[in-house]
């Protein structure tokens, strides 16, 4: 008798170096490293960002979040975003940013990554709650803490904060190589405060479109 083969499906996580194929992003970084570490007294760490790759049934979808292109007129699966710095500048396209959960979209700088891919899950319904999920993450300002969670939001924030709601961050480990992903933190502890129940989880802003069919 023929048996149904189970649903198959990937959540990997990718460390990408900040700045990486960006050198005013790398530079930025790199002061704002500089001081952090001065201000800790202790020394300098490699920083990092992250991003999801999922590969399902239905396609392969990449997630992370990017500032607002000038041009491109491509369907990049964007499905949130915020102001970036200050929510006075956020009408302009340069103080803006985006969350992409991007069907067969690409992520340039992944060939950079450190120790990666880091397997998340490749529990379909884990996945697929991961995709799902994207669709209600908080939208605050860019690089503040409105959500006094203890250090800025950021793109780390929003994966930490996904990964956090569906209960696999744990398999996400630690930045490689002794560093650290600024603003992942605050996602983990906004994404505990969305499973209980308490206190702040979102700030002025919602996803841009609903759950798709994935």
């Amino acid at each position: 008798m023929a048996t149904t083969s189970p649903e198959r499906a990937l959540l990997d996580l990718y460390w990408i170096p900040l700045g990486a194929g960006a050198r005013i992003v790398r530079t930025c970084g790199w002061l704002y490293e500089a001081l952090v570490a001065l201000v800790q007294h202790r020394p300098r760490c490699p920083l990092y960002h992250s991003a999801l790759v999922a590969d399902t049934p239905s396609g392969r979808y990449v997630v992370e979040v990017t500032p607002v292109p000038a041009h491109d007129d491509r369907d990049r699966g964007v499905i949130g975003g915020g102001a970036v710095g200050s929510r006075l500048l956020g009408w302009l396209r340069v103080f803006r940013y985006e969350l992409r959960r991007w069907r067969d979209g690409v992520i340039p700088d992944i060939g950079c990554a450190v120790d990666s891919p880091v397997r998340i899950s490749d529990d379909a319904d884990v996945v697929r709650t991961v995709l799902a999920l994207l669709s209600e993450v908080p939208t605050p300002v860019w690089g503040r803490d409105e959500l006094r969670a203890g250090e800025m939001w950021n793109s780390n924030s929003v994966i930490s904060w996904a990964l956090g709601r569906a209960g696999v961050i744990d398999a996400a480990g630690r930045p490689p190589r002794g560093g650290r992903a600024p603003g992942w933190d605050a996602g983990a502890v906004v994404a505990r405060r969305s499973s209980s129940g308490t206190g702040p989880a979102q700030a002025h802003g919602d996803p841009e479109a609903p759950v798709a069919a994935l």
